[in-house]
């Protein structure tokens, strides 16, 4: 692995400093892994068997795993169904030195947000980080966390119902352009529009809040 690659820009200039825990069993990956996403302003910390990996989360849950799914003494395979059944809405990007289509198959039915084969190159993973970023919200603060994931879940459940948002407007009272707003993100219902709102899409505020980790 060249030390030039680590050197290269950022890819994505705009991608906040995260917390990422990664799980390999090469040592000098790990090693050239911290090195490459510390130079980029990450805080990362790097774990060799699965206990310690556990132990790594439960003391504090990263943003982004970076798991190998093809490690000689353990089964990647296993360890991502235990974080699946521990930290459900983890985002996890697999790298691993053996690819195949049924391990991405597999993988991806675990819900992982990324598949990396090493070796890949140090922009295929920041852009990955990136698009994570994006995607699960990384690095916001609680409050802007809590508005996109309210949105998205109040968003996905009209599309379930078949429902244009002047149809959630005539069912709950709140208008179309906020719940246009609400829906993007852009800010956070009161308590009142989302009690409104849960009860037209017969849904519970109390699990939307729990899903964005309140």
């Amino acid at each position: 692995m060249s030390a030039d690659i680590a050197t290269e820009p950022i890819q994505d200039p705009a991608t906040p400093p995260l917390s990422i825990l990664a799980l390999d069993d090469d040592p000098d990956f790990r090693q050239y892994i911290q090195g490459v996403l510390e130079a980029d302003g990450h805080e990362v910390r790097t774990c060799e068997t699965p206990e310690a990996f556990y132990r790594a989360a439960e003391e504090r849950a990263p943003d982004v795993v970076l798991l190998d799914i093809k490690m000689g003494y353990a089964s990647g395979e296993e360890v991502l169904a235990e974080i699946r059944r521990r930290w459900p809405k983890l985002c996890v990007i697999v790298v691993t030195g053996y690819p195949s289509l049924d391990s991405m198959r597999q993988t991806f039915k675990q819900d992982v947000f990324d598949y990396l084969a090493k070796p890949f190159s140090i922009p295929d993973l920041r852009n990955a980080i990136a698009q994570a970023t994006k995607a699960f919200g990384l690095g916001q603060r609680p409050q802007d966390r809590l508005r996109h994931e309210l949105g998205r879940r109040i968003r996905m459940a009209r599309i379930d119902r078949n429902w244009t948002l002047k149809d959630l407007s005539e069912h709950s009272g709140v208008s179309v352009s906020q719940l246009s707003s609400i829906e993007r993100g852009a800010h956070l219902p009161s308590i009142e529009s989302m009690v409104a709102i849960a009860t037209a899409l017969d849904q519970k505020p109390s699990e939307w809040l729990h899903e964005a980790g309140f």
